[in-house]
């Protein structure tokens, strides 16, 4: 049961890293200047890292570096296209899906041993 744990933190870790890397993309925050763009999104950035760091700590118990890395694309990617949905307002397309299939067969590589 303790092996989600680090999977939840990634998830959660990854909610405030889409704010910080695409925030500024959206509506008026275009127009902002960038050394202010930069500053906001280097205080988000702070959470994520908080939640994030802790999170590969503690996977690294049950986890290879490199199995982390993959599991960190694949929970990016889910979060990235609900965020690009839900707030840029973005519609998906089969590069997602296509995408997607590249990451089970990461996924499938780097965890074959494990089961």
């Amino acid at each position: 049961m303790e092996k989600i744990y680090p999977v939840l933190l990634l998830a959660a870790a990854n909610i405030p890293m889409c704010f910080a890397w695409y925030w500024h993309l959206k509506g008026d925050n275009k127009n902002a200047p960038i050394l202010l763009v930069i500053l906001i999104s280097w205080s988000i950035a702070l959470l994520e890292y908080s939640i994030q760091v802790p999170a590969n700590r503690l996977g690294h118990r049950y986890y290879s570096v490199g199995q982390l890395k993959v599991m960190q694309e694949i929970i990016t990617m889910v979060v990235f296209a609900f965020f690009s949905l839900f707030y840029m307002k973005e519609k998906l397309t089969l590069d997602f899906l296509y995408a997607a299939l590249c990451l089970v067969g990461a996924a499938f590589f780097m965890f074959r041993h494990a089961f």
